[in-house]
């Protein structure tokens, strides 16, 4: 009677994917935020989560700072749930040194 060969099994090890971790640069950042508005221009909710990925990896404490918010209000307002007003999402630009410009449709 032949024994059978244990089968190996390799375990494939994910980590959550985040993109704050991939935008290290000035360039990087605003190159992130315009993908948004020009991909998914009408998706509020989305655009806002951007900023919330470029506050976090420029560091949210700095950028509520910065922003006159406290950090909890700017993590709500930049979460999913979140919506932030339009005067909230200039003083987040500002504090993340992202200029938003306008162009003909």
């Amino acid at each position: 009677m032949a024994r059978s060969a244990a089968k190996k099994v390799s375990k494939t090890r994910t980590l959550p994917y985040d993109v704050a971790e991939q935008l290290r640069t000035p360039e990087e950042m605003a190159a992130y935020l315009d993908a948004w508005l020009e991909e998914a221009p009408d998706d509020a909710a989305g655009i806002a989560r951007a900023l919330g990925d470029i506050a976090r990896a420029k560091g949210m404490s700095q950028v509520a700072k910065g922003a006159g918010l406290s950090r909890e209000s700017l993590y709500r307002a930049l979460s999913a749930e979140g919506n932030p007003s339009f005067a909230t999402v200039l003083k987040v630009a500002r504090a993340l040194g992202i200029k938003l410009n306008a162009a003909a449709a």
